[in-house]
């Protein structure tokens, strides 16, 4: 596998984590940083397909059509 050096803003304690970490583990949260990026430009599904998933989780939860429009009517 080809891998090419990658710049990426992180917060200071995930950058110390990485300097203390053995050669070993970053190669492995390397590793698992890789393959989340790879599974997210993989992951391209429609916009619509997406919000009625979020719809349907929503209605699994209990949100109803009456609770939504009181949420956002902040009543």
């Amino acid at each position: 596998m080809e891998t090419k050096p990658l710049t990426i803003r992180v917060t200071l304690e995930a950058t110390r984590t990485y300097e203390s970490a053995s050669e070993e583990e970053r190669r492995k949260l390397d590793a698992l940083i890789s393959l989340r990026l790879s599974q997210l430009s993989r992951d391209k599904r429609p916009l619509e397909e997406i919000m009625s998933e979020i719809s349907r989780k929503a209605q699994e939860r209990g949100l109803t059509p009456e609770k939504l429009d009181a949420m956002l009517n902040d009543e």
